[in-house]
Parts: C-alpha cells; structure tokens; sequence
C-alpha cells in the first residue's frame, strides 16, 4: 500500500475529522455497549483505540494535534474502526500528509458492509483477510478459538508466511487435504500478483517466501493461477476446549479483493457446543486449566 508523505500535515483538521467520526459512530454497530451516561452519542476516545488497536494517549495526542504524521497502518487501522467509506479513508491520509492508496496496490480497506457482516455473525469464527492474505479484522469468537491476533505484527499476520516459514498455529489440516490447502493458497497469491504487479509489498513477500521457502518454491514454480476456491475441514487445538473440528469456507465480496474466512459447524454437533462455550469465555483461560 503507498504510504509516501504528499507534504505536512493538518493537524488541526486531522484532530477535527477524528473527532466527528469518532462522534457520528454509535457503539452498539460497533459490538460495544451502548447503555450508560454519555457526553456524545458516539464513541469514547478508548473505544476508538481499543477498535484501531492503539493506545489512548496516541488517540488523543491525534486527536489535539500533538501526533507526528501517522503511518499508513495507522490510518488504515483507524478507517476500518470507524467504518470510513473509501472516499473518507482518502481524506484521511490527505489530512495525514500521506497519500492515498492506489488503485494498482492491494487495498486494506473493509467496507462498513463487510465489518456490519463480522459483527453480526457473532456465533462463527471469521476473519477478513486482504490480497495478499493478512489479516485485517476478525470477530471475538474467531481470536478465542484461534488466539488473540492483536498480539500478531508485520509477517505474523499475513497467513502465507506464518504456513511456509512454519510459525506456531492452533489450526492443522486432515490428512490428504494439506497439499490442496498449499496449492489453493499459492495459486491465489500469484493471482494477486498478476492483479496489482506493482505493489511492492506483496512483491517482496513473493521473494521471501521463495527465498525461505523450499515448499512455496516448488508451488510457486508451478505457476498454476486461480482465487482460492476450496472448502475444507480444519483441525483447531484449542488449550481449553480441546480438537475443535470445523468446515471452512472462504468468501468473498463483489468488487473487492477482500477474502472472508468462515469457520462453521453443524446445529447439535461437538464443535457448535464449543463454539458456544467460547464465545462466553473469550480469549481468557479457564479456571480448569492447570500449569504442567
């Protein structure tokens, strides 16, 4: 994504934007509590950094005026918390100094639809990924059952490297569907490739992982092309609740590259029943849980 500064920023117009976005947003579209004594009908400056993932003393340094030009992270991390349509994400970044993305990079934009989607389907596991396969969003049930991902940064949020480079998952694949998992993803990375050639981002992250990937190197040397469009069976170790078996489908929007991850399980069965226990207990552990 372009992230160039295009001259100083406003600060004061920057701090006023927040500020009215911030307010026009009611927590309960948001899956916050809307109940108690408020000043504004909007969201409070800790709920915005809570959304974005920052702190509340840089919101509120932003806020007044007192923040450096952000990074684009920051600003994309801000746009998607306050549900920004596309033209009022690039009036962010103009307002930042920085330039907008560009309609040849991968874009890290979630429409409010899709985010309303994550919110309301509270009872499935889902997350949101951008082309190049990190992780932009997910809902609550989607971090208890496979980890907090606010902790995830850079590489480790992108699920191409954290599968190749071989980092620490809570998810496995059955038995003989591993080799289509691998051969859907990459042939969908080369896709987004051939979609937005000039992102050097994902350009970059093509080399490494030939680079550090002997696996992703024979695949990709394949040069099979194709969106990802398998469904399978996934195999998710949670600490707590033990093998949790679930099907998982992944969908995607018209007119985005945005690919939404969906993990479900039949009315009645094992893992529906886990999924509900976790949806209570949230990414915390269970009392029941002892050291070894």
């Amino acid at each position: 994504m372009s992230s160039a500064p295009t001259g100083p920023a406003d600060r004061a117009d920057l701090g006023a934007a927040l500020r009215h976005w911030r307010d026009r947003q009611p927590p309960g579209e948001v899956g916050l509590p809307s109940g108690g004594v408020r000043r504004a009908p909007g969201l409070r400056r800790e709920e915005l950094a809570q959304l974005a993932g920052l702190s509340v003393d840089y919101v509120v340094r932003l806020e007044r005026g007192r923040a450096t030009s952000p990074s684009a992270q920051v600003l994309a991390a801000l746009s998607r918390a306050l549900r920004l349509s596309v033209s009022e994400r690039d009036h962010l970044y103009l307002l930042a100094g920085r330039r907008p993305p560009g309609a040849g990079q991968v874009s890290q934009h979630i429409p409010p639809s899709v985010q309303r989607l994550c919110d309301q389907l509270a009872r499935t596991p889902l997350s949101v990924y951008d082309a190049s396969w990190t992780l932009l969003t997910w809902n609550p049930l989607w971090g208890a059952l496979t980890g907090d991902p606010s902790m995830l940064r850079g590489r480790e949020r992108n699920i191409v490297w954290r599968h190749f480079a071989g980092s620490s998952s809570r998810v496995a694949h059955l038995p003989g569907e591993l080799v289509r998992f691998e051969a859907a993803l990459v042939s969908d990375l080369r896709s987004s490739l051939a979609a937005y050639p000039e992102d050097e981002p994902l350009r970059t992250l093509v080399d490494d992982l030939r680079e550090h990937s002997r696996r992703f190197g024979e695949l990709w040397a394949a040069h099979a092309v194709g969106r990802y469009g398998i469904g399978d069976t996934k195999l998710v170790h949670h600490p707590d609740v033990g093998a949790v078996t679930v099907d998982c489908d992944v969908l995607t929007v018209p007119g985005s590259d945005l690919r939404i991850v969906v993990y479900s399980a039949p009315p009645g069965t094992t893992t529906a029943a886990q999924f509900e226990l976790l949806n209570v207990v949230g990414t915390q552990p269970m009392t029941s849980r002892r050291p070894t």
